[in-house]
């Protein structure tokens, strides 16, 4: 089953796909996010297009497991998400997710500007590719 993962943000949406034996996560693409509407109708879009099967969305949580301000978006962000498209939505916790992400790019050699672009992606990749390797861990 091909899979979407997503890493929700204020200003971008970093989306990985999976390959259609859930085995690795590659980054997509970044949805500039432009009101709840206008996200959720772009994400419906790449589900279509790639026959996801399953969204996973990377859940902020604090340090101490605890949730904040924008675990609670990213909680409302997959209520609307599941109003309209037509598979499972699930949160995955991405705790540090993004620092690694940086760490990834920063040893690729990848310059700030060029970093500042695939951060999004990279880091909705390495959420989705937890998550698979956990699903595939469970047999």
């Amino acid at each position: 089953m091909v899979r979407i993962g997503l890493d929700v943000g204020e200003a971008r949406i970093g989306v990985a796909v999976s390959d259609e034996l859930s085995l690795v996560a590659l980054p997509r693409t970044v949805i500039p996010s432009r009101g709840w509407d206008s996200d959720m109708a772009r994400v419906g879009e790449l589900v279509s297009e790639v026959g996801a099967g399953e969204i996973v969305v990377g859940l902020p949580r604090n340090m101490n497991g605890t949730l904040g301000p924008a675990a609670n978006q990213v909680l409302e962000f997959c209520r609307r998400l599941r109003e309209i498209v037509p598979v499972p939505v699930v949160t995955w916790d991405e705790r540090l997710s993004t620092a690694q992400a940086s760490r990834v790019l920063i040893e690729a050699d990848l310059s700030r500007k060029r970093r500042r672009d695939v951060i999004d992606k990279t880091a909705a990749a390495i959420i989705l590719q937890a998550y698979l390797d956990n699903v595939s861990s469970r047999g």
